[in-house]
């Protein structure tokens, strides 16, 4: 059973990080860059002071935790564990996996970070700002499964370790959220 999710996972895998070309591989490079994302940070900031005033210095100290939690958890908790290697550090698939400028990250890849960071920073934010604006929660979601779609296509992240790191973060992202209620409504 579980070589047969292995196996599935690789094929899906080859099919998403084979269907590349130059305007793909510049697009999915800086979604993945976490430097490029700077300005959308910025304005989720802006968002939260806008409607929160001085309460955002606790949700941003929050999302500090957060952030600090699934990616130290994604490492700590699941690729040390799991010990996966990366598609891009696979034997098996030497040859078959398109990287673009020959980046392929640490030896491990079971969770991803990037998903387990944007997916969380996302359900965070959907709490606060989902009822506020419109389209946020449809927005902040495809930001994170685009950045998280890109890991695949770079090479280095099988479909699994993106799914399994958009859960991981999507929980902390309730979780921390619910801490913050419980704190923030103690000090009222």
């Amino acid at each position: 059973m579980i070589e047969a999710i292995k196996n599935l996972d690789t094929e899906l895998f080859l099919a998403i990080n084979g269907s590349h070309n130059s305007i793909f591989d510049f697009l999915m490079f800086w979604a993945s860059n976490k430097l490029i994302w700077i300005p959308l940070y910025l304005f989720f900031l802006y968002l939260l002071i806008k409607n929160y005033k001085w309460k955002t210095v606790g949700i941003f100290l929050s999302v500090i935790v957060l952030i600090v939690l699934s990616d130290q958890g994604s490492v700590h908790l699941f690729k040390n564990v799991f010990l996966r290697l990366r598609p891009c550090h696979e034997p098996q698939l030497e040859g078959l996996v398109h990287l673009v400028h020959g980046k392929c990250g640490g030896q491990f890849g079971f969770i991803s970070s990037h998903a387990a960071n944007t997916f969380g920073l996302a359900v965070f934010l959907i709490q606060f700002l989902g009822k506020k604006y419109r389209y946020f929660t449809v927005l902040v979601l495809l930001w994170a499964l685009i950045v998280s779609y890109s890991r695949i296509y770079l090479g280095v992240h099988y479909p699994g370790d993106v799914i399994f790191g958009a859960a991981f973060g999507s929980m902390l992202g309730f979780l921390v959220f619910f801490l913050y209620k419980k704190l923030s409504s103690r000090t009222k």
